[in-house]
């Protein structure tokens, strides 16, 4: 695992980075998960071995430093992987985000356009955080009752129905969790559905067999954007199906590579 010094503070957040000569894919990983913990398994499918794999750990979540000062907004993450991709001399790569990384994902590629091969996402917030969602149960607290009793008990509740997930939330900052999940419910002008549709490379999006039918399918076909879908996985598609995941991601880059 590699570390990388995010500000003034000496923040860390920590990456794996697989070898592979072609395009380097960054995965970008969802609410209260972990690129260390969801995507080895994944980047190490036969589809995936040729590529340069970035398996990042956002601030407050897996191995990487949890400061309890820091604003942890989507935006916020944005701008340090930006640093991040420049610094790693990124010319040309392929983003994968999935869930609540898309939105960040999204605010990437918005300021690095003429680098992105592909964005292709997995089931990935597009519009501000709607109601049955976690994101939204969880930004709508008060954060102190969220960070002081809440999340224990989100943690808790989970570990029998939702083991995997309650896992590497149990890890994350509580209060980095509170403060992405409120700058989820507020959203971003434009939206991130907005970026997405803007983006001049072209772009798919993947869905879990399990979570169709999906209304959103008809209007991101209506928008250009190829669809993928993973067989036998719900939204948790990485540790349901990871190798079907593997397929979903290559296909999106052999869509974007087509003439």
């Amino acid at each position: 695992m590699k570390e990388y010094i995010v500000d003034n503070e000496n923040n860390k957040m920590r990456y794996h980075d697989l070898p592979g000569k072609d395009t380097p894919i960054l995965f970008i990983h969802g609410l209260g998960c972990a690129g260390s913990f969801d995507y080895p398994e994944v980047a190490a499918q036969t589809d995936l071995i040729e590529h340069r794999r970035i398996l990042i750990d956002l601030l407050g979540s897996g191995f990487s430093d949890k400061p309890d000062d820091y604003l942890y907004t989507i935006k916020e993450h944005a701008n340090y992987l930006y640093n991040f991709v420049q610094d790693l001399k990124l010319d040309k790569f392929i983003i994968f985000a999935h869930s609540l990384g898309g939105p960040i994902a999204l605010e990437l590629a918005d300021k690095c356009r003429d680098n992105i091969e592909t964005i292709i996402l997995s089931e990935a917030n597009l519009d501000k955080s709607s109601e049955g969602s976690s994101s939204y149960e969880f930004g709508n607290y008060q954060e102190d009752d969220f960070v002081n009793g809440i999340f224990d008990e989100v943690v808790n509740e989970n570990s029998s129905v939702n083991s995997m997930w309650s896992s590497t939330l149990s890890v994350c900052s509580s209060t980095a969790i509170s403060r992405i999940s409120k700058s989820a419910v507020v959203g971003e002008e434009p939206s991130w559905r907005e970026i997405l549709y803007s983006l001049q490379c072209k772009k798919t999006f993947i869905f879990g067999e399990k979570s169709l039918p999906d209304d959103d399918q008809i209007e991101l076909e209506r928008h250009m954007i190829n669809i993928e879908i993973v067989k036998s996985a719900g939204h948790s598609m990485a540790w349901e199906n990871p190798k079907g995941l593997a397929e979903a991601i290559k296909k999106g880059i052999s869509y974007a590579r087509e003439l």
